[in-house]
């Protein structure tokens, strides 16, 4: 992969003059930072373990034609302020998403959330029932997935935290390496995508926050299920890779049966990053989802790869 540069957006055909860069105070934590375009109905863009608002560079101008998108950097990822101490765990992350929907006078929003924000946003879900409308998830974080589960173990021994807080410094080619394990197709990885995983790893306070999130997980899966009865009606729609490493596509079965209002997207040859993988492909699915009367449940489609 050549050199890139982390603030770059692709030309999808949409325009990005109108994203704008903003900060915002939230109420007893901190300032959080959004990428914010577009008007219509609002919808939150929340990204996984690693990684900042700039993960949805190739989705947030199309979605703008269709709604008010925000794209958060959450607390001690991105660009938004590193809090020592912060609790980092689910139901203090989903109420502190509320907090900063308090301080945009949203009163209720859509979620579209990816691994371990789509926890977050299943969580949000949970806590705050009227202020989701309908949740997006790719390839979310869930209690009936195990296949990470000797690496999150690893990373909560002494050997393993001393290893996390080296990964910043780490050669370019082993991050470009790991990020290509999560493609289906590696010559997919699109200018600009190793940075948004790797720039902000080497500030002060980012990989002690992840790896307090990676220290409370399994509490964390284990308080999650306890939870997804209560989002049984909840309109949602899951979207995996069949070629996903992280979060396997057969932990889509339980949760699926779980949130009973759900549909299962499958996109054929896409890995843990579907939406940066098939940008396009899942751009059209957000927005039909988002604009069609929900009317389905339990059913799962598959799109092949264009």
């Amino acid at each position: 992969m050549e050199e890139e540069d982390a603030n770059y957006i692709p030309d999808t055909g949409y325009g990005t003059d109108c994203i704008e860069d903003r900060f915002v105070s939230v109420e007893g934590a901190g300032v959080m930072h959004l990428l914010v375009a577009g008007s219509g109905q609002p919808l939150l863009l929340l990204h996984g373990l690693i990684g900042s608002g700039q993960s949805w560079r190739q989705n947030i101008s199309f979605l703008a034609t269709h709604a008010s998108v925000y794209a958060v950097d959450l607390f001690n990822m991105g660009k938004s302020e590193r809090v020592p101490g912060l609790d980092a765990g689910l139901e203090a992350t989903a109420d502190r998403i509320a907090a900063l929907m308090d301080a945009l006078h949203l009163e209720k929003a859509d979620i579209a959330a990816h691994s371990h924000g789509g926890a977050i946003a299943m969580m949000l879900a949970a806590r705050h029932p009227h202020r989701v409308r309908r949740l997006i998830l790719f390839a979310p974080a869930n209690p009936f997935c195990n296949s990470r589960s000797l690496v999150i173990r690893f990373f909560q021994t002494r050997v393993g935290t001393w290893l996390a807080h080296r990964v910043p410094s780490l050669p370019r080619y082993i991050h470009a390496k790991a990020l290509c394990r999560m493609y289906g197709d590696p010559s997919r990885v699109a200018e600009g995508t190793l940075e948004v995983y790797t720039e902000g790893l080497e500030i002060p306070g980012t990989m002690d926050h992840i790896l307090g999130i990676l220290r409370g997980w399994f509490d964390d899966m284990r308080l999650l299920r306890s939870v997804l009865a209560s989002l049984a009606g909840m309109p949602t729609l899951l979207i995996w890779g069949d070629k996903d490493r992280a979060v396997v596509l057969s932990s889509a079965i339980g949760l699926q049966r779980t949130l009973a209002q759900s549909e299962l997207l499958v996109i054929e040859g896409a890995g843990h990053l579907p939406f940066e993988e098939m940008p396009e492909t899942c751009n059209l699915a957000m927005r039909d989802w988002l604009l069609a009367p929900h009317s389905h449940s339990g059913v799962t489609l598959t799109t092949e790869p264009a």
